[in-house]
């Protein structure tokens, strides 16, 4: 299938697909024509990269984990698994906005916001 096409089915822009052949997250083929040919399975790996970006994995993480799911005997365990471990990435970084939350809130209205806050014991 054309890039054109692709496009249109996954809705996403012939240059994000240029993108995403150019890191590696979907193969074509060039045509004797120079045209790209892209395999029918790349439109269902489309969506499943732009609902993991919706989800909060990044390409990099997308990249990486797209060949072990497809040789996943289970994948829909194997995409738990994923899952689990971005639940306490995200866990995580909720703790660490708390934490940075708290700081410039004690810091709010103290006539100079940059200077370091006495600990209060």
């Amino acid at each position: 299938m054309r890039i054109g096409e692709l496009a249109a089915q996954t809705g996403t822009t012939k240059d994000t697909i240029r993108f995403y052949e150019k890191i590696g997250l979907v193969t074509g083929q060039r045509l004797a024509n120079g045209y790209r040919d892209f395999p029918p399975e790349t439109v269902m790996w489309l969506h499943y990269v732009r609902t993991a970006q919706t989800l909060g994995f990044s390409l990099a993480e997308i990249a990486r984990t797209g060949d072990a799911l497809r040789e996943a005997p289970d994948t829909a365990e194997a995409l738990s698994a994923l899952f689990e471990e971005k639940i306490q990435i995200v866990d995580a970084r909720m703790a660490e906005l708390t934490t940075l939350r708290a700081e410039l809130t004690k810091r709010v209205g103290t006539g100079c916001p940059l200077r370091p806050v006495p600990q209060s014991h």
